[in-house]
C-alpha cells in the first residue's frame, strides 16, 4: 500500500515521463528510421530537435494557464495533443512528415513537464519539496531505463512505428490517471487573481530575478550535457561501437540508473547540509568527473568501458545537481508557480536544443566530438556556479561571521 506522498509522486513522475519517453523509446530506432524513410542521419537527429524546440516554448503558454486555469485543463489538452501526434508520428511516410508530427509532439509533450513541477511547490516548500521531487525524478527516470529497452523490443516485433502507437497507449494512461487520481492544486482564489497582465509582470518579475536564471541556467546546462548524449549516443553506441539496439538499450540505461539512484540522496543530504551546499558540491564533482573524461578520451583511451564509467559516475551527480537547482530556483515564486516552472523549462530545453545543434555540427560518428559536447556543458555551469552562486553564499557566510 503506497503512501500519499509517493501516490503523487509516482503520478506527476508518470505524467512528466511522457513526452520523453517519446524520446528514450525510439532512440533504438534512430538508424531505421533513416534507413526506412531513406533520410540521412541529419534529417533524422531532426526529428529530436523538431521536438525539444516546441518541447521548450511550449512551456511558456502552459505555465500561465496553468495558473489562470488551474493545473489540470492544461493537461488534459497537452497529453491529448500528444496522443494525437503520436498517432500521425506512427503513420507518417516520409521524414518531413515525421518532423512535422514530432513537432506537435512537442507542443503537446510540454504540458507534462512544466505543470508537475508547479504541482510540487503547490505542495510543499524546502526539503519536503526536494524529497518529493527527487521521487518524481525517480518515476521520471525509469524512462531512459525501461523506454530504450520497451523500444527495442516493440521494434523487433513491430518496427519503428510500432513505438509510437506504444507511447499513443501511455497518453491514454496519463489521461486516465490525471482524471481519477489527482486532485486539483491551485485553488478558485488563486487561479482569479492570475490573467494576462499578471502573467507579463510574473515573466519580467522572474527575467530580473538573478538567482531564479542563475540557477535555471545552471540546470539547464546540466541537462544539457544529458541530452547531447541521448542525440548522439545510437549513433556512436550502434555504429561507432557496433552494439545491437538491445545491447544499446542496456548501455544507456546504466546511466539512468546511476542518475536516479543517486537523486533520491537529494532529501537526505539537503537536510543534513542545506540545499545550496549540496548543489554546489554535486556540481563540482560532475564537472571534474566529466572534464577528465573528455582529456582521457583525446588522449586515446576512448573504449566504450572508459567512456560509460565515467558517464556512470557523473551522471551520478548529475542526479543532484538538478532537483536542488529546481527547488532552490522555484523556492520564492510560489504564488506564480506554474508561470516560474515554464519559463525555467523552456530556458533549460532552449539551452539543451542550441547544445545539440552545436554538437551535431562537429558530430563525426565518433565518441570524442559527444563527449567534449558533454563536458563542456558540465564545465560551464560549474563556472556559473562559481561566478554567481558561490560567491554570494561565500559573503553571505562572510557577513553571518
Amino acid at each position: 500500500m503506497t503512501t500519499p506522498f509517493f501516490r503523487i509522486a509516482l503520478i506527476l513522475g508518470l505524467l512528466s515521463a511522457i513526452g520523453p519517453f517519446a524520446i528514450d523509446m525510439y532512440l533504438p530506432a534512430l538508424p531505421s528510421i533513416g534507413s526506412d524513410l531513406h533520410a540521412d542521419n541529419r534529417l533524422v537527429q531532426m526529428t529530436l530537435l523538431a521536438f525539444f524546440i516546441p518541447f521548450a516554448l511550449s512551456q511558456l503558454v502552459y505555465g500561465p494557464l496553468a495558473d489562470m486555469l488551474g493545473r489540470k485543463v492544461p493537461l488534459y489538452i497537452g497529453i491529448g495533443l500528444f496522443a494525437v501526434a503520436s498517432i500521425g508520428c506512427a503513420t507518417a511516410g516520409s521524414i518531413e512528415t515525421l518532423i512535422a508530427f514530432r513537432f506537435l509532439q512537442g507542443i503537446g509533450g510540454a504540458a507534462g513537464m512544466v505543470i508537475p513541477r508547479a504541482i510540487v511547490r503547490d505542495m510543499h516548500t524546502g526539503v519536503q519539496a526536494a524529497r518529493l521531487m527527487s521521487l518524481l525524478m525517480l518515476v521520471f527516470s525509469i524512462s531512459p531505463i525501461l523506454a530504450p529497452l520497451t523500444g527495442s523490443a516493440v521494434i523487433a516485433f513491430y518496427g519503428w512505428r510500432g513505438v509510437f502507437f506504444a507511447v499513443t497507449i501511455a497518453a491514454f494512461v496519463g489521461l486516465i490517471l490525471l482524471a481519477t487520481q489527482l486532485d486539483e492544486t491551485r485553488s478558485r482564489e488563486e487561479r482569479s487573481e492570475s490573467g494576462f497582465r499578471s502573467t507579463v509582470a510574473a515573466y519580467r518579475l522572474l527575467m530580473g530575478d538573478r538567482d531564479f536564471l542563475t540557477l535555471t541556467f545552471i540546470g539547464g546546462l546540466g541537462i544539457s550535457a544529458f541530452l547531447v548524449y541521448l542525440s548522439n549516443s545510437s549513433f556512436v553506441l550502434i555504429n561507432h561501437y557496433g552494439l545491437t539496439p538491445t545491447q544499446y538499450s542496456l548501455a544507456f540505461s546504466i546511466n539512468a540508473v546511476s542518475f536516479f539512484t543517486v537523486s533520491q540522496l537529494t532529501g537526505r543530504l539537503g537536510a543534513r547540509f542545506g540545499l545550496v551546499r549540496v548543489m554546489r558540491l554535486a556540481l563540482t564533482a560532475f564537472a571534474a568527473t566529466m572534464a577528465t573524461m573528455i582529456v582521457v578520451m583525446a588522449a586515446g583511451f576512448s573504449q566504450l568501458p572508459v567512456m560509460a564509467t565515467f558517464l556512470f559516475v557523473g551522471y551520478g551527480f548529475l542526479g543532484l545537481v538538478i532537483p536542488t537547482t529546481a527547488v532552490l530556483a522555484l523556492e520564492d515564486h510560489g504564488a506564480i508557480a506554474g508561470t516560474a516552472s515554464a519559463l525555467m523549462g523552456t530556458l533549460q530545453f532552449v539551452t539543451a536544443a542550441i547544445a545539440m545543434a552545436v554538437a551535431g555540427l562537429f558530430f563525426d560518428g565518433t565518441a570524442v566530438p559527444m563527449a567534449a559536447g558533454i563536458a563542456l556543458c558540465a564545465v560551464a555551469a560549474f563556472i556559473l556556479m562559481q561566478a554567481t552562486v558561490a560567491r554570494r553564499v561565500v559573503g553571505a557566510e562572510a557577513a553571518a561571521e
